[in-house]
């Protein structure tokens, strides 16, 4: 299971594909026995009656409404059958407590909502005696409302709003929800008032239709560019390159050009101006040195970066490569366009279900009474209040897990296109034979890969909470240090991610386990650093320009489809949903460009490595690779082998 106790052998050989066999299984037992454990959560929550309280609601003294109830010890009110009793009414729903983001008021299990305004407790005595819904606290009778003393505290605030039960979830919701809008409070600044707000979602309701065509438009898009950025890559290359040249050369004219401007002036001034102002003349003095160490410092970094530029120009070429051959493998691999949309519905059905596991266990544990307000509430107490921590971490691990099996797969299918020299002979479905792969052979491997990255983040999550808690409380040492820390440990989780997709690949290729694939992958990489950084920086910056291509090609479809409003405020909203989730949509899809680049990149380093084009070991890359190759393929008089 550890990294330092392996026994394969120190010196790769690296045959692709030949051989396959299970890696990393002690880990895929460890991440079984985990997941049975968040299952047995969730049973746990259901039989002691966690999820039937959340469901069907609870009054104040223990009761799950609807249903017949168990005596609790010594509370008061409880064990009563609540039948017929399926709605959860509070005596005061607007009484909200803000920092615990809960109602504070009384609950009560009542047969009917009050459907329209109560005003007094004559109204109260008429709605329970017509509709047998009593809505003061069960001790009380319906018919002696309005001369019980006890009526200030145990019966609803007057007047009592119309309410309507929430579906499935069986609460008595007032109808107009003015009362909450102390959640709303920065909505409310932000719009200014009422009106505003009110037109912002009116403007969504009318354009429903046109944000659902220019959401499809984003989707259609971004699988567009994933084909065709192969054919402009060149050119945004360049382009960039050109203008972080002409910016540096610019930028170091012009801090020259104020130097020498700055000296020219110096020295036209007279002399008796100069003894008047003897201040304002050690100031220009200053002045120039400044801009004399500015424009030296400019010239050297533009005479490093056209160095950089001219030793790197084949390094650049190979990026514009790789973007060509991974848009030759979204047109023979097409399936692989569908890998964000099952892994966005794997990770939405697993949130949903952990969402509802942890609402679950807010409704479960023992009974007790809360000392401000005497009302009965449920919590986890002992060890079982750990429950909720590692709910927590498998949020994190399983979400990691899924991410890494698309990663794993996405791995596998760009391998075995690589390493088939003849194209017309790949298997029918290379995505489907990947993810069979992946169950059979390599689960373990992602499993302990996402948990190392597991093991980052939950700290960093942590120290986020702590400073989110602390802020405004700690001095500017201790906000420092926070700050460092999360950001040490953000970049080591980005740098972790980044080993661990090539250390799926190498695993892909070899079929070996965790650690040794991440030893080879960080071999590889190495030997290959000045190649990885152009890789890296060129390509990342040409798939952020085509992300911002995409939201504004949206963006502006959504400004000529949206003209015909000529209340422009409504326009607003619109544009800010199209807008967000075609960044979204884009940042999916090209996000699965890049793990095509960067495998396709480890495959092209392995190759350049055992395979020098002689006979017996032909490079396996894509004619487009091999032109960056082509100093090698002249001085191997390379002849066969291609593609």
């Amino acid at each position: 299971m550890g990294c330092c106790g392996s026994t394969e052998r120190t010196k790769r050989e690296w045959r692709p594909l030949e051989e396959r066999s299970c890696t990393d299984l002690p880990w895929f037992l460890l991440f079984t026995v985990f997941c049975v454990g968040m299952g047995s959560i969730c049973s746990f929550t259901i039989v002691t009656g966690g999820a039937a309280r959340l469901v069907f609601g609870y009054d104040s003294y223990g009761n799950t409404c609807g249903r017949r109830n168990e005596q609790i010890e010594g509370v008061r009110l409880s064990g009563l059958d609540h039948t017929d009793r399926r709605f959860v009414f509070f005596l005061d729903p607007c009484n909200i407590d803000i920092v615990q983001r809960k109602i504070k008021s009384m609950a009560l299990c009542v047969t009917l909502c009050p459907t329209e305004e109560l005003s007094t407790y004559q109204d109260l005595k008429r709605f329970a005696m017509v509709n047998g819904s009593e809505l003061c606290s069960y001790e009380l009778a319906g018919h002696k409302y309005p001369g019980l003393p006890e009526r200030f505290d145990k019966c609803p605030k007057l007047p009592v709003p119309p309410s309507k039960p929430l579906p499935v979830f069986n609460r008595c919701t007032p109808v107009d929800v003015s009362c909450y809008a102390r959640f709303a409070e920065a909505v409310v600044t932000f719009v200014g008032d009422n009106s505003v707000l009110h037109r912002l979602i009116a403007g969504v309701a009318a354009s429903k239709e046109i944000i659902i065509g220019l959401c499809v438009l984003a989707l259609v898009l971004s699988m567009l560019l994933m084909v065709i950025i192969r054919y402009i890559s060149a050119v945004l290359v360049w382009i960039l390159t050109s203008l972080v040249v002409l910016g540096s050369l610019a930028g170091t004219s012009v801090l020259w050009w104020l130097y020498i401007d700055h000296r020219l002036s110096a020295n036209h001034t007279s002399t008796r101006v100069l003894k008047e102002a003897k201040e304002e003349a050690g100031l220009g003095k200053d002045n120039g040195q400044a801009l004399l160490v500015y424009a030296a410092a400019a010239t050297v970094f533009t005479v490093i970066l056209l160095l950089l530029m001219l030793f790197m120009r084949k390094r650049v070429s190979l990026t514009i490569a790789l973007f060509h051959v991974a848009g030759k493998v979204f047109i023979h691999l097409p399936l692989l366009s569908l890998q964000p949309f099952i892994t966005f519905i794997a990770l939405l059905i697993f949130w949903i279900y952990w969402i509802l596991v942890l609402l679950f266990l807010g409704t479960t544990g023992n009974p007790t009474q809360n000392e401000e307000t005497g009302l009965t509430e449920f919590r986890l107490t002992g060890p079982l209040q750990y429950l909720t921590w590692y709910h927590a971490v498998g949020l994190v691990w399983i979400s990691e897990f899924i991410l890494a099996c698309q990663q794993m797969t996405v791995a596998g299918a760009v391998v075995t296109y690589y390493f088939t020299r003849d194209k017309n002979r790949l298997p029918v479905t290379p995505i489907l034979s990947s993810v069979l792969r992946l169950v059979r052979y390599h689960l373990g491997t992602v499993a302990k890969g996402s948990f190392i990255i597991t093991l980052v983040k939950i700290p960093r999550l942590i120290l986020m909470y702590i400073h989110n808690q602390l802020k405004g409380k700690e001095n500017a040492c201790a906000r420092c240090l926070l700050k460092t820390c999360i950001c040490c440990l953000w970049c080591l989780e980005k740098c972790l991610n980044y080993l661990n997709q090539n250390a799926y690949a190498a695993t892909a290729i070899n079929s070996t386990s965790f650690c040794t694939s991440a030893r080879d992958a960080f071999v590889i990489l190495v030997e290959n650093a000045l190649r990885v950084a152009t890789i890296n920086a060129v390509g990342d910056f040409v798939l952020f320009l085509g992300k911002i291509l995409i939201v504004t090609s949206t963006a502006f479809a959504g400004v000529l489809l949206l003209n015909y409003q000529r209340d422009y405020a409504e326009w607003l909203l619109p544009l800010i949903i199209v807008c967000l989730f075609s960044f979204l949509v884009a940042h999916c899809f090209l996000s699965v460009f890049e793990i095509v680049v960067d495998v396709l990149f480890l495959c092209f380093a392995i190759d350049t490595k055992y395979n020098d084009g002689t006979p017996g070991k032909e490079f396996f890359m894509d004619k487009a690779l091999m032109v960056s190759q082509q100093h090698k393929v002249m001085l191997r008089g390379q002849r066969s082998g291609w593609k």
